[in-house]
C-alpha cells in the first residue's frame, strides 16, 4: 500500500471519530427544533468536530498508536532524512 493510500485511510479514521462523537448530539438537537433555531448549534458542532479531530490526530501520532498501525500496515514510513513518506 502506497504512502497516500495510507494517510487516506487515516484521515478517514480520524474524521470517523470526530463525527462519532458529535453526531448524537446534533441529531438530538435537530429533532427537537427547525433548522434556523439550531444554526448557532451546527456551527459550535462543528466546530467540536474539528477539535476532536485534531486530539484524535494528535493520539494517532504518538508511537503506541503508530505502532499499533504498523501491525495493520498503516504506519507512517521514514525516508532516511526522518521525513514521513
Amino acid at each position: 500500500m502506497n504512502a497516500k493510500n495510507k494517510r487516506a485511510i487515516r484521515t478517514a479514521l480520524q474524521t470517523l471519530a470526530a463525527v462519532a462523537a458529535v453526531l448524537p448530539a446534533l441529531a438530538a438537537l435537530l429533532a427537537d427544533s427547525d433548522l434556523a433555531v439550531a444554526a448557532p448549534w451546527i456551527v459550535g458542532a462543528a466546530v467540536s468536530a474539528a477539535g476532536v479531530a485534531g486530539i484524535v490526530a494528535r493520539v494517532m501520532a504518538s508511537p503506541a498508536v503508530e505502532a499499533l498501525l504498523d501491525r495493520f500496515g498503516l504506519g507512517l514510513v521514514d525516508d532516511a532524512d526522518g521525513a514521513a513518506q
